[in-house]
C-alpha cells in the first residue's frame, strides 16, 4: 500500500464520515496540485501576502512545529537555531518541501500527517506555525485544538492567514466565489480563525489586518496556566 492509500486509509477508519470524505478530497486535490503549487502561489504573494512568512517564521523560536507545511515555503525564513517538525497531509507536496530544505541544508523533520490529529504528545513544542492553511483543513477547530494541546504552556501559535473581510462588498465577493474555490481548490474564504482561537483559550496578543481586511497575521499565547479558560483578552487589530 502506497502512502497516499495508507493516509486515506487511516482516515476513513474515523467516526465522523463527513470529514473523512471532505479530508481524502484535499488529500487527492493536493497530490494533484503539487507539481504547480509553488508557481500558482508566486502570484497571490505579490498581491496580497507579501512579507507575511517573513512576519510569522521570524517570531518562531525553540522546538517548533509546522502543520501543513506544504512545499516548505516558509523554510527559508526561520531563524538559526530553530529545531522545526513539519507536517503535511500529501507526501507529493512533502516531498517538495524535503528536496527545499536539502537544497537550504536545514535540518527539518518531516512527517506524513494530518493537522486535524496530530500524531505527537500532549505540550511539546513551543511554537507552532501554519501559514495559508486553515482555509484548507476541513475541520480547522478541531485543527487549532490539535495545535493547543502540543503547545506547551506559554506556547506560540503563529498564523498567517486570508480570511473573511470586515468590509461587505469584500465579502459578498468572497461568499460569490467561495463555491467555486471550494471546488477546485478546497478553499474557504469565509472563514475567521480567531473566532477558533478564542474558542480555545488562546491570548491574542497580535493581530494585524490588510489588503480590506482579507489578509490576517496573527500571534496567539497558549496560557502559561495551561488549564486557563477559552476566551482570553485580543489584542488591538492593527
Amino acid at each position: 500500500m502506497g502512502r497516499v492509500e495508507a493516509l486515506a486509509e487511516e482516515v476513513r477508519e474515523r467516526p465522523n464520515a463527513g470529514l473523512e470524505d471532505e479530508t481524502q478530497r484535499i488529500l487527492r486535490l493536493y497530490e494533484r496540485e503539487a507539481p504547480k503549487y509553488d508557481r500558482e502561489m508566486r502570484l497571490f504573494e505579490l498581491l496580497l501576502f507579501g512579507g507575511g512568512r517573513e512576519w510569522v517564521c521570524s517570531q518562531a523560536e525553540g522546538e517548533v512545529l509546522e502543520i501543513a507545511v506544504g512545499t516548505g515555503r516558509n523554510l527559508p525564513h526561520y531563524r538559526d537555531g530553530v529545531r522545526l517538525t513539519a507536517v503535511e497531509l500529501s507526501p507529493a507536496m512533502l516531498a517538495i518541501a524535503r528536496a527545499r530544505a536539502r537544497d537550504l541544508g536545514h535540518d527539518v523533520d518531516f512527517r506524513v500527517g494530518d493537522a486535524q490529529a496530530l500524531d505527537f504528545p500532549d505540550e511539546c513544542f513551543d511554537g507552532v506555525v501554519c501559514t495559508l492553511s486553515l482555509c484548507t483543513i476541513p475541520d480547522e477547530r478541531a485543527a487549532v485544538a490539535e495545535v493547543r494541546r502540543v503547545l506547551r504552556p506559554g506556547g506560540r501559535f503563529l498564523l498567517l492567514e486570508h480570511v473573511r473581510s470586515p468590509v461587505l462588498p469584500i465579502r459578498l465577493a468572497e461568499r460569490l466565489l467561495e463555491p467555486l474555490m471550494l471546488r477546485f481548490k478546497g478553499d474557504h474564504l469565509l472563514r475567521e480563525p480567531v473566532d477558533h482561537l478564542h474558542a480555545e483559550g488562546f491570548v491574542v496578543e497580535r493581530l494585524e489586518r490588510s489588503k480590506l481586511g482579507i489578509v490576517e497575521r496573527v500571534a496567539a499565547r497558549k496560557p502559561a496556566d495551561a488549564a486557563g479558560g477559552s476566551g482570553g483578552p485580543t489584542a488591538p487589530v492593527l
